[in-house]
């Protein structure tokens, strides 16, 4: 299933950039193939990063976890071993509720956005940007999930196929495509769609602290922060005060938690 992952990821990262060069929302990089490579480029050594922190301190973490709860029977899914499908629809929907709350708390906690920040800077979202995490999110991220995983129930399986749900998703919602908007508001009665997520990638605050979903988007619905806006085509992406060359290189993006500007890190109510 591991090697499935990546097989998905590498498929769906190929397939979402020729549908944005041959049917692009908006128009990106029209004038300059080299700027969308350094751009596309940037935001994958990101992702390369994480993966190999991730492979590194977490997967054996996330798999003790989850064999010591099913060892001794602990978690909130206990006594659902019976029903297979039963069990892992439950994992999924508890880890993605989680999910929810995290990405939340990411604007919300002043020094969590910090970290966050370098996921919304991004002036020219694209597939790519769903990638573009800055490793400090990552690593607090995942440490949470070594109990969350035990504390659930969860099995190593279901987290596998969670992640590989989320992956396709994410980059779905990120990628610089349209759909029809019958299609968008159907497929978003069930999960995150590109005209939903546009909207929390928008420059203005009060659309930015919305749509936390990544996977379901019912999360947005029960917790009243879902928002549409009626033309996608006039968001403008990215952070005010972040788009200086410096601070869109690797380098800058690195340093990005550290640096204290009060046009990126907003007041709080």
């Amino acid at each position: 299933m591991k090697a499935l992952r990546l097989e998905l990821a590498v498929v769906g990262l190929l397939a979402l950039l020729a549908w944005e060069t041959f049917a692009p929302f908006l128009p990106q990089f029209r004038d300059s193939r080299r700027t969308r490579l350094r751009h596309g480029l940037r935001n994958l050594a990101l992702a390369l990063i994480n993966t190999l922190m991730t492979a590194a301190l977490f997967t054996g973490l996330w798999a003790v976890s989850a064999q010591w709860a099913e060892r001794h029977s602990f978690g909130v899914l206990r006594g659902w071993e019976t029903t297979p499908w039963l069990h892992a629809l439950g994992a999924i929907l508890l880890l993605d509720a989680w999910t929810y709350v995290w990405h939340r708390l990411n604007h919300r906690v002043p020094f969590l956005w910090r970290f966050h920040r370098t996921h919304h800077s991004d002036a020219t979202m694209d597939v790519t940007t769903a990638s573009r995490f800055h490793f400090g999110e990552i690593f607090f991220s995942h440490c949470l999930r070594i109990p969350l995983i035990a504390l659930i129930g969860m099995r190593v399986w279901e987290l596998v196929l969670y992640e590989m749900l989320l992956l396709v998703v994410i980059q779905f919602h990120h990628a610089n495509i349209g759909l029809p908007s019958w299609l968008d508001r159907a497929l978003r009665c069930c999960i995150v769609t590109p005209a939903m997520h546009k909207v929390h990638h928008s420059r203005l605050q009060p659309e930015t602290d919305s749509n936390y979903s990544s996977l379901l988007s019912v999360w947005d619905r029960v917790c009243r922060s879902f928002r549409l806006r009626d033309d996608p085509h006039t968001i403008q992406f990215g952070l005010d005060g972040w788009d200086a060359a410096e601070r869109q290189t690797v380098e800058g993006l690195v340093k990005t938690p550290l640096v204290a500007d009060a046009r990126g890190i907003r007041s709080r109510a």
